[in-house]
């Protein structure tokens, strides 16, 4: 179980620069501009309520690691499908770099 709270915490981690990005569209009300902001906050606190859920059976290195590495990961691809950032192969083979590193945590004895 610990396993499931830490990847949710990592895809909880997307939604506050998310929200953070959102909240910056031209055009954004104050309306939208707080709802944005509200969500970044929820987000974060979500986030690190599974992050603490999750370290209770995984250690903190990896468990810091993994959750970092999915919400760094998942912004990244965030990024490039709906924020048109770039894409290029070297983008691209540092984010499976850190794919692989988040792989290998979760596959090392002793996690």
């Amino acid at each position: 179980m610990s396993w499931i709270y830490l990847v949710l915490a990592g895809l909880c981690e997307i939604g506050w620069p998310l929200g953070f990005k959102l909240s910056q569209a031209p055009g954004t009300g104050s309306g939208r501009f707080a709802a944005c902001i509200a969500f970044s906050i929820l987000s974060m606190a979500l986030s690190g309520f599974l992050l603490w859920l999750a370290q209770r059976n995984i250690p903190i290195g990896t468990a810091y690691a993994v959750w970092t590495g999915i919400g760094a990961l998942g912004t990244f691809m965030v990024g490039i499908i709906w924020f048109g950032d770039s894409s290029n192969v070297w983008r691209m083979l540092a984010a499976t770099f850190l794919l692989i590193g988040i792989i290998g945590l979760k596959m090392a004895p002793g996690h």
